[in-house]
Formats: structure tokens, sequence, C-alpha cells
């Protein structure tokens, strides 16, 4: 079953939904009910006194990257699922470049531990636009624990509003549209928006967040079980 699990795992994509122009900041801050403001880069600093903060990943809490590279301004992501001691899986904004912008969402993202003592001050993030994780190490500063983890319904709630608010770029996009996992081809109602589309929708549509990555995997896990015994 775990070698299953983990086989699922090296080949499993994230889902994205386009939004161009939102940022990690504005997106964190809804998921995981942390109340910082500011660049990426400060959040670790302004926590000091505020909140818990760690080098153990938890639901819920917020992973800060170190300014590194390109990356000038830090990067923060919220952690939705605990794989094992090496990996996670985090829902971030404005990472991959997807259709040659950036600005989106992305779930399900996985990001795996490469440090040698194991306490997550380096990792590997899942880049769609390569269909695999990157190869840069990227530095962390560690976790962000919020006075209680976000429930996913006010969660929704607080990203909706952030989304409410967030400018749309002034060309038509294939925007707001969920892509089917394991598809290469646009959806029904992208295609419609590809042909119809004239001028940017007046307000920004909503995104549900989705948990079914781990369901999957446990259903192709299942059916490999009895393969594997045969």
């Amino acid at each position: 079953m775990r070698t299953a699990l983990l086989s699922l795992l090296l080949f499993a994509t994230p889902a994205h939904a386009l939004n161009e122009g939102l940022q990690c900041v504005p997106f964190a801050r809804a998921l995981t009910g942390v109340e910082i403001r500011g660049d990426a880069h400060s959040w670790w600093d302004q926590a000091e006194g505020r909140y818990e903060r760690g080098s153990r990943p938890k639901v819920g809490a917020v992973m800060t990257f170190i300014p590194h590279g390109n990356m000038r301004l830090g990067h923060v992501a919220a952690v939705r699922r605990i794989i094992d001691k090496r990996t996670l899986l985090i829902s971030h904004a404005n990472w991959s470049t997807i259709g040659g912008v950036r600005g989106h969402i992305e779930e399900d993202v996985r990001v795996i531990d490469v440090s040698e003592e194991n306490d997550w001050s380096r990792v590997r993030v899942w880049y769609t636009p390569n269909g695999a994780l990157g190869t840069t190490e990227w530095p962390l500063h560690g976790f962000i624990y919020p006075d209680r983890p976000r429930k996913e319904a006010e969660a929704r709630k607080a990203l909706a509003a952030v989304l409410a608010v967030t400018p749309r770029p002034a060309s038509p996009t294939l925007a707001a549209t969920m892509t089917p996992r394991g598809s290469t081809n646009p959806a029904p109602n992208q295609k419609a928006a590809a042909r119809n589309a004239i001028a940017p929708p007046t307000r920004p549509m909503g995104f549900a967040l989705s948990s079914g990555l781990l369901a999957e995997i446990d259903r192709k896990a299942k059916k490999e079980k009895p393969r594997a015994a045969s």
C-alpha cells in the first residue's frame, strides 16, 4: 500500500486555476488566518511574539521562504496535507508561470524536504510548466502557526473575498476555470470562453478549493494492491 501511494505521488500533478494578478501574501493570509501584512520575506520576523514559529510543518501553517535567486521578495504558502516526514502538499499563488503569465492559484502542490537533517530548511517545489519538481533548492525560514487552524469553509469564504477585490488583466484570458487533472485539452467552458471573449469579466469569478488528490491516490492504490499480490 505504501509503495503504491509513493509511486502515485511521484506522478500526481496539482490542480490550478487562472487568476492573473493574485499574489502569494493575500492568498496565504486567507487560507491560514495568519494576519500579517507586507512582503512575504518580512513575515517571519513580523510573526515573532505574535504567532508560534517552528521548523516542523503542520496543517494550516504558513510555509515561509527566504528570498533566493530571482525570488527577491520571498514567498509564503499554506500547508494543506502532510504526506510523510519528507513530503507535504501546499496551496499557494503566484509561483508557476502558466500560459505565459503568473499570479495563478495552485493546489495540491508537492513539496519535498531536501535538507540533510530533515529540518525543512531547504525544499524543492513542484513546478507546473515542467510537470515535475523544480531543480532549485529553496531555503525556508520555517513555519508560522496560526492560533487555530482555519476551517475549510472559513478559508473558502476568506479567499472569495480576496478574489472579489483582485484586479483582473485587461486582455481576455481563460480565467478562473479549473483544468481537469490528466487533461491536456481545455475544458468545454474554457473553449467557450475563448470563442466568446470580447472583454474581461466585470468581476472575478469564484474558485472552490479542492481536496480530492489524496482520495484519488487512495482509490488508485487500492486497485494497485491486489495487482501487486497476484
